[in-house]
């Protein structure tokens, strides 16, 4: 369902004839909403408890898909966009700290979380070529049922209630929950995830449309190329749960920048299918592991209060970036839109430089 929209939107041009700008806005929206969500679902959990928030904000897969399915009206497409963005944000905020917080080995469940994610990113394509068959919006009402599904497996699973302990605790929620805000490690990885969520967001939000629009691949095709991203981005993070020995987060977190920087480069640049594949293949592969990996550096400083500043704050570059390459690609063509989004990517290796000093002067 996350993964789903960059796809939607290509859809939705076709159908509705939205300009480069009005698709990055709605790309925007949900990142808006994603941004909203994070926050909330740090908030919530300590006034209605967990499981409600989850299902609060996760019914926006379902209705949002179908309020875009059913009306081309500008307000309700972001109206659509954003209760998407609400639902994404808060799935990942839950399912974070809920990973984060009960499991031994955080850096490799972190990166098995994400893979799972990841399997159902390669799924996408797949199941919205079927549904495509059926024609006009029919793949956003399948989007629909299929989110759905997801707020039925939140409804019956037993996802603690935050609330009850809050209430026997308070003194030490209290203390727990202004720690992270005086280390700077935090905040390095915070507006890393701003630059990680940027660069993927840029990518998965136009990859389509711009290997359609440029000729590179044509159609269904296009959708496609997702499959090829997240196929790469699996296999990186199950490689990187049970078979690359890392030994400092902060180091592999580098090599990573400078890999992915190299090869978003390289990747636009390109213009014939099979190079521009493989360009994506080796841009996936390095941006695989970031997300996860700055994820579990948090340490002892993983909670709902922490995540709900770390994934906002990290959102606005998801909400950014979309916009910006739209607002570009009208000014300048496409393709300079598209190379705009080589600015995150360089965040993400400057910043992990400075964590890698930051942490030699600690230690």
């Amino acid at each position: 369902c996350a993964i789903s929209s960059g796809v939607v939107v290509s859809l939705l041009g076709d159908l509705y004839g939205l300009s480069y700008g009005m698709a990055g806005i709605l790309l925007s929206a949900m990142n808006i909403g994603n941004m909203a969500a994070a926050f909330l679902a740090g908030l919530l959990p300590s006034k209605i408890g967990q499981k409600r928030t989850v299902l609060l904000l996760g019914a926006g897969y379902g209705i949002g898909y179908l309020l875009g399915a059913v009306t081309e009206k500008t307000f309700f497409l972001l109206l659509s966009f954003l209760l998407i963005g609400l639902a994404k944000g808060a799935v990942l905020n839950t399912d974070s700290v809920l990973v984060g917080t009960h499991t031994e080995d955080r850096r490799a469940s972190m990166q098995i979380m994400h893979a799972f994610y990841a399997t159902g990113a390669l799924l996408c394509p797949f199941l919205f070529s079927f549904f495509q068959k059926a024609g006009g919006t029919a793949p956003m009402v399948a989007l629909s049922g299929i989110g759905l599904l997801l707020y039925g497996i939140y409804l019956l699973s037993p996802v603690p209630n935050e609330t009850e302990r809050k209430k026997k605790n308070a003194s030490s929620a209290s203390s727990e929950g202004t720690a992270f805000l005086r280390d700077p490690v935090f905040w390095l990885l915070t507006f890393l995830i701003f630059c990680q969520n940027g660069a993927e967001y840029g990518v998965t939000g136009w990859l389509v449309t711009y290997y359609k629009d440029r000729g590179i691949l044509s159609g269904m095709l296009s959708a496609y190329s997702m499959t090829f991203m997240w196929a790469a981005t699996l296999i990186a993070r199950l490689l990187i749960a049970f078979v690359l020995p890392i030994r400092n987060n902060f180091k592999a977190l580098t090599v990573m920048g400078a890999l992915c920087t190299a090869c978003y480069a390289v990747l636009v640049a390109l213009d014939t299918p099979v190079p521009a594949l493989m360009a994506l293949l080796l841009f996936s592969a390095s941006m695989a592991g970031v997300n996860p990996m700055v994820t579990a550096s948090v340490g002892q400083n993983m909670n709902a209060k922490s995540m709900g500043i770390m994934l906002p704050i990290g959102s606005i570059g998801g909400i950014l970036m979309p916009m910006l390459i739209g607002a570009v690609s009208d000014a300048m063509g496409l393709q300079m839109g598209m190379l705009t989004n080589i600015l995150p990517c360089g965040g993400i290796l400057v910043l992990s430089l400075l964590l890698q000093r930051v942490s030699r002067k600690r230690n």
